[in-house]
């Protein structure tokens, strides 16, 4: 692996943190969050259109830019240093994966060059809180999470020679505006239950949604209730029995997005690190500045050393994501522990301000607090981990692959 950066990719970061320092300041921040779609439609059309963003992962016959995971991680990084409210996570990190990875050939020319160029967002939509499960991060995705043929979750059945949907999901990442739902339902009834993916419009016949409140709100979170909903199936219709596969997708992009969300926890605990370490130079305490207490040199010192060790094992995930190696949920949890770090000691040491509305740093651990809450907790990803590799068995190998993590190549 070789960590340095590419001019490219130095250059696409440098003209990312300029846009974003300019277009997304603190006080536009809270402006796009009081928005009903909860970011700024106009940043997120420069985004698109001048770097290219939801389609650095889509390859070019298809209208993206032909990148990889490592520089959508890396653009993540700069976007999560802003706490940048975007559709970016829902529509490119877990959307679009899914409909390269499954759709058919006529799905994906014609969902692809939208989703690349920004013109189509789209949200992912899974019942309950089963996010991180669904994904295989926290355990093995195979179980009842989309309803199991029992009461909850979303149903489907086949009605008129197509689809149709039943069920309620809540805490769909920007589900109240994404114009694309990709909704994951279990069809067959209980015996012979599979978890399957479907399309749907945003504002097809039947869909209600709304945006609900959540703790981070730079995550806006949307709910959706599907009545009798016409859906189309991702992917062929006889592929579509096979749920090994919809559920080997899932854990694959899964992990991918475990790797990008490290780098956008990294560039928030970097950008709160940055902000404390500005604070304590400027205010005095004793006639001297608070930063030169040698107490708080060393908590920002285990600080830096935490986000840097957390920076180093995003880089590699996302590498190794490129390389068919897996390990993202690592990564995952020790990049939201150095936030949640970060965050805690940017509002103690910011004093009297640190833990006012009007000051940033309560969304930085908002931030962190939240990501647990949707994609964790951190002991779950590292519990998850450990079981796949055998490490508390009796028996286990000394030293265990990170190929051979849970769903690993």
């Amino acid at each position: 692996m070789d960590a340095r950066l590419t001019a490219e990719q130095d250059e696409m970061r440098r003209t990312l943190r300029a846009l974003l320092r300019d277009r997304c300041g603190p006080r536009e921040l809270r402006a796009a969050l009081d928005t009903p779609a909860g970011h700024d439609p106009a940043l997120w059309r420069a985004l698109a259109d001048r770097l290219g963003l939801p389609g650095l992962a889509v390859p070019e016959a298809y209208g993206g830019v032909g990148c990889t995971a490592t520089e959508l991680a890396l653009a993540c990084e700069e976007t999560g240093r802003a706490l940048a409210p975007s559709p970016l996570l829902a529509t490119s990190v877990l959307v679009t994966p899914l409909v390269l990875a499954l759709g058919t050939d006529a799905q994906r020319a014609g969902l692809l060059p939208r989703l690349a160029s920004g013109a189509l967002t789209a949200a992912l939509a899974v019942p309950g809180t089963a996010l991180a499960t669904a994904l295989a991060l926290t355990g093995d995705n195979g179980g009842d999470w989309a309803g199991g043929g029992r009461a909850g979750g979303v149903q489907a059945r086949r009605a008129d020679g197509g689809w149709r949907l039943y069920g309620e999901v809540r805490q769909v990442l920007d589900g109240h505006s994404a114009g694309l739902l990709l909704v994951a339902a279990h069809t067959g009834g209980f015996a012979r239950s599979r978890t399957r993916l479907f399309l749907v419009a945003g504002d097809a016949a039947g869909v209600t949604r709304g945006r609900q409140t959540a703790l981070d709100a730079t995550r806006p979170q949307g709910w959706l209730q599907l009545r009798d909903v016409p859906a189309e199936l991702l992917g062929e219709a006889d592929g579509g029995e096979d749920a090994g596969e919809v559920l080997g997708a899932l854990g694959s992009a899964g992990d991918a997005a475990a790797a990008v969300l490290a780098a956008e926890a990294v560039g928030a605990a970097d950008r709160a690190l940055e902000r404390t370490v500005e604070h304590v130079g400027q205010r005095e305490q004793f006639g001297r500045p608070i930063g030169s207490f040698q107490a708080v040199k060393h908590r920002l010192a285990d600080v830096y050393v935490q986000v840097q060790a957390a920076r180093s094992a995003a880089y590699y995930a996302a590498w190794a994501t490129v390389h068919g190696e897996r390990a993202g949920g690592l990564a995952l949890a020790q990049a939201l522990e150095a936030l949640r770090t970060a965050a805690g000691e940017a509002i103690q040491l910011h004093g009297g301000i640190g833990f006012t509305w009007e000051h940033e740093a309560h969304l930085y651990f908002k931030r962190a607090a939240g990501d647990e809450l949707l994609l964790g907790p951190v002991h779950r990803l590292r519990a998850w981990v450990a079981d796949g590799t055998g490490l508390f068995s009796r028996g286990a190998p000394p030293a265990a692959s990170l190929g051979a993590l849970p769903g690993g190549a």
